[in-house]
């Protein structure tokens, strides 16, 4: 069940709705009928309904609670195995560059273990596990920083040269109109 505030049920409030279920099972083996179960246990008939189908298909774990939907869904192993992935990059997974991003990375994801993550739900996968966001420095691969360091020191100078005034032939004269 989800709520407007994003919410869900705590583990107390999940085995209450169990034992109600679990009321309703037994229920279903006296022989009662739907509505009378929905009434006694004040629940809607359609749940009643919904449990009883699931009694039948699959008996008393029909009805039992799934556990928190928000449990992770990837092993210990599969954590490992993702963050080998990212270690080696986003080149060699056929992104263009070497920015992991949230909807690459649940990409990713769904590629190698065939689960669903939203990209808020990688997020929290991945802060759950010690990652954290980034903005990598641009720089290029090619990029030389002792050729960079030289060309600071002694062809900026040169290029830079002094700051000029706003003279007569200036294009930083103010507009006719502005003061």
């Amino acid at each position: 069940m989800r709520y407007a505030q994003g919410g869900g049920l705590t583990d107390a409030e999940r085995a209450t709705r169990e034992r109600v279920r679990l009321q309703a099972v037994e229920r279903f083996e006296g022989g009662q009928k739907n509505r009378e179960i929905a009434a006694t246990l004040r629940v809607s008939e359609r749940s009643v309904e919904r449990w009883r189908r699931q009694w039948r298909e699959r008996g008393q774990a029909g009805v039992l609670s799934k556990g928190s939907p928000g449990r992770p869904r990837l092993s210990k192993t599969q954590i490992a195995r993702l963050e080998r992935e990212l270690e080696r990059g986003p080149l060699v997974h056929g992104w263009p560059d070497q920015r992991w991003t949230l909807a690459r990375i649940k990409t990713l994801i769904g590629r190698l273990f065939h689960v669903s993550y939203t990209v808020e739900g990688t997020w929290l996968l991945l802060k759950r596990h010690g990652w954290s966001w980034q903005q990598p420095a641009r720089r290029a691969i090619e990029r030389d920083d002792t050729s960079v360091e030289v060309w600071k020191k002694e062809t900026w100078p040169r290029v830079k040269g002094s700051r000029r005034s706003a003279g007569p032939g200036s294009s930083l004269k103010t507009r006719p109109g502005s003061r």
